[in-house]
């Protein structure tokens, strides 16, 4: 198959080598041209992504922040194919699908939301990997959801990459969902790390530090705009959390050990059981 790569950091470079590795032809776009010619030259591109190779793409991932992607497709969408999947791999999924099943519309061709759970703090081109998306959820919201022969094509065609799972939803439940499994755990980090007791944790810090800590170092432009693009389901999310804190906060300072443990005892089993599901 041809497919076709925006934006060659870490997730749109892990797609091109997942793609090129398993012998399909890949044409990437990045806005850095350096970036391009090193994808060309690892063999993670067969060429460019123009005017003229775009229209002979089998799958079209858009691997771009939010703000650009539907300013991608606005340019792009006059050349595309009327049999090309197009996926964008956003972090929020509400604003960029309302914009790009639109634009799907108007020019013909088949858009589908998506989101690969994958990533790093090392971010580039020069950081991604063709296995990097092996076993982990591909999310996906689709234009319609009782579609078999579009929802056969759609795993066909990102079979290549190795997900592990396929979960189908809508762009609102998306939001909400994503604002409690990553944002939250993102922000969460980086505030806690901000203690001053931080820059004396050597020789005081085991596992429980470094799970806490390992996703406070961000890129911080682009998680600012996918939390403010998703700022009403995050802001819930942070309402219920200090919520939370503060029932610790409290049994704290009125030495409640009883309330402290029944507190603890209800996370401790709360985790047991999701994890068993």
């Amino acid at each position: 198959m041809t497919i076709g790569v925006v934006g060659l950091g870490l997730i749109g470079g892990s797609l091109a080598k997942a793609y090129s590795g398993e012998g399909h032809t890949v044409y990437g776009y990045d806005r850095d041209e350096a970036i391009l010619g090193f994808a060309q030259v690892s063999g993670a591109a067969a060429g460019v992504l123009d005017e003229h190779s775009i229209k002979l793409c089998d799958a079209l991932f858009i691997a771009v922040n939010p703000g650009d992607a539907a300013a991608y497709l606005e340019k792009a969408a006059p050349g595309i194919a009327e049999n090309t999947i197009v996926f964008d791999c956003c972090g929020v999924k509400r604003n960029v699908c309302e914009q790009c099943f639109r634009l799907a519309r108007e020019h013909g061709f088949t858009f589908v939301g998506g989101h690969p759970m994958a990533g790093s703090h090392n971010a580039g081109f020069k950081n991604s990997r063709a296995n990097l998306f092996r076993g982990v959820y591909m999310i996906l919201v689709p234009p319609v959801y009782d579609d078999p022969v579009l929802l056969g094509r759609i795993e066909e065609l990102l079979k290549p990459a190795g997900f592990g799972c396929l979960t189908v939803t809508t762009a609102e439940k998306h939001d909400e969902m994503i604002a409690f499994s990553s944002q939250m755990a993102h922000i969460v980090s980086n505030a806690y790390i901000k203690s001053p007791s931080a820059r004396g944790h050597k020789g005081f810090s085991a596992g429980s530090y470094k799970d806490l800590t390992r996703v406070a170092w961000l890129n911080a432009e682009m998680w600012a705009e996918l939390c403010i693009d998703n700022s009403d389901n995050l802001i819930k999310e942070l309402d219920r959390f200090i919520a939370a804190v503060t029932g610790y906060r409290d049994a704290l300072a009125a030495k409640d050990e009883d309330k402290l443990k029944k507190l603890l005892e209800e996370g401790s089993r709360l985790k047991e059981e999701l994890d068993h599901r």
